[in-house]
């Protein structure tokens, strides 16, 4: 997923037919981990997900399940 770095480029060169193939890279793959990233960014906006206050796991859960809705909600147009 990282991209390769400039000198294993060089040493692989260097090297020819002994330095391996370069690693292929999958585009959609490398869009995926931003996509969840954005996600958990979105739900740490609220201080209590952030911060995580509640003592209890099921009055956290309710919080970011509510998170969830909201988000969704944006996305649907439907808050202003």
């Amino acid at each position: 997923m990282i991209p390769e770095r400039s000198d294993h480029v060089a040493n692989r060169k260097r090297l020819g037919v002994k330095g391996g193939r370069p690693p292929g890279l999958d585009k959609e793959a490398y869009k995926r981990p931003n996509v969840i990233e954005r996600c958990f960014e979105a739900f740490k906006q609220w201080r209590g997900i952030a911060t995580r206050y509640d003592k209890l796991a099921l009055t956290y859960r309710g919080g970011v399940v509510l998170r969830a809705i909201t988000i969704w909600l944006e996305a649907v147009g439907d808050t202003p």
